[in-house]
């Protein structure tokens, strides 16, 4: 892999742009007009909720693809040829992102949705919250990544053949680990549908972003990069219309009960902290630079919050607490990830005071 190829993968200013720096604004202002929206016209959100193959909603389908293929435009599988070099905090990655992360948020959702917050809770919808939650947790972030990686001055070349990494793992793991989990969890698994979800939401955008990538890259990585950034604003602009879709079938719930928002982020917020602590302490055990071990705690408390979204409608539909539950995970992700970044760059003394004599 080239070392043109690595800069067209990654962003090229540390910085986090306008449509994500204020994502939660956008996504509160969703809440809000999805409301609205099921309440004064419910007949147009249900029209769009009837146009379904196989199951699958056609126009929140194609929005989906618009969110995600963007996202994967930005990997280069070719960077697994770097997960040599790496291979501690890889290893941290790997370990926190598929033998811990979807398990412990397993374990959250049955402590807190079950029985701690259950009183509070649509008897319900129980079961569906604790699937949105396994959803959110079985399949690590993509290109949010490569954002929280610059803001702790991560190193681009581990952030990104870790991101491939992943997303190769994801391709063949994601089905497998949800339906054990939902499984475990007393959940009826629809395979075919998870399947068909699999398929449209990561085989295909996987491999449409990479004929489209090395398209794109043959008229040079200028060209890559200008195409990549006027995509970003499409990407989230698909997300929140999903998202608005989303809240006009959920709004007589949240007008019903405001406090399952609340509750529902309780989870995920012990989550995001006890992955993320977890990655970083290993990988100071293990001698890993502070420039790994910031960009793997990072990956190892994010999620692909647009897959599981995608996923949670095709397998319970817009009305279901696993639909609800995912969004959540969208409405929290940026402040969450926010003061992670925060951590990780204020304690680096005291990271780097630990590490083994060189």
């Amino acid at each position: 892999m080239t070392t043109s190829t690595l800069a067209a993968a990654a962003p090229a200013k540390p910085a986090i742009g306008f449509f994500e720096r204020y994502l939660t604004v956008w996504v509160a202002l969703c809440i809000v007009v999805g409301i609205a929206l099921g309440q004064l016209l419910p007949g147009v959100s249900k029209a769009v909720a009837s146009v379904e193959v196989a199951k699958v909603n056609v126009p929140v389908g194609l929005l989906i693809w618009v969110m995600i293929i963007p996202m994967l435009l930005k990997i280069d599988f070719g960077a697994l040829g770097q997960v040599a070099s790496h291979w501690r905090g890889i290893g941290v990655t790997l370990f926190i992102n598929w033998a811990v992360k979807p398990f412990s948020m397993a374990l959250l959702g049955w402590i807190f949705i079950r029985h701690v917050f259950a009183p509070h809770l649509p008897a319900e919808q129980l079961d569906s919250y604790v699937a949105g939650l396994i959803l959110l947790a079985a399949a690590p972030c993509t290109a949010m990544v490569f954002v929280w990686s610059q803001l702790c001055k991560g190193d681009p070349y581990f952030t990104l053949s870790q991101v491939a990494l992943n997303d190769a793992i994801m391709v063949v793991a994601f089905a497998p680990i949800v339906a054990l989990l939902l499984g475990l969890s007393s959940i009826t698994v629809p395979w075919d549908t998870l399947l068909v979800s699999v398929g449209l939401y990561i085989v295909v955008p996987v491999v449409i972003s990479q004929l489209w990538r090395k398209a794109l890259l043959r008229r040079g990585v200028g060209h890559f990069q200008a195409v990549a950034a006027r995509l970003g604003p499409l990407s989230i602009s698909a997300l929140l219309l999903t998202l608005v879709l989303l809240f006009a079938f959920q709004g007589e719930a949240i007008l019903d009960q405001p406090l399952v928002i609340v509750l529902l982020a309780v989870p995920i917020l012990v989550q995001v902290v006890f992955n993320s602590g977890l990655a970083y302490l290993l990988n100071r055990k293990l001698g890993v630079k502070h420039c790994v071990a910031g960009p793997s705690a990072l990956i190892g408390a994010s999620n692909f919050f647009e897959l599981a979204v995608a996923t949670a409608i095709s397998l319970f539909g817009f009305q279901s607490g696993a639909a609800l539950a995912t969004v959540v995970g969208v409405l929290i992700e940026v402040p969450v990830m926010l003061a992670v970044v925060a951590v990780v760059n204020r304690t680096q003394g005291w990271y780097e005071a630990g590490q083994p004599a060189s």
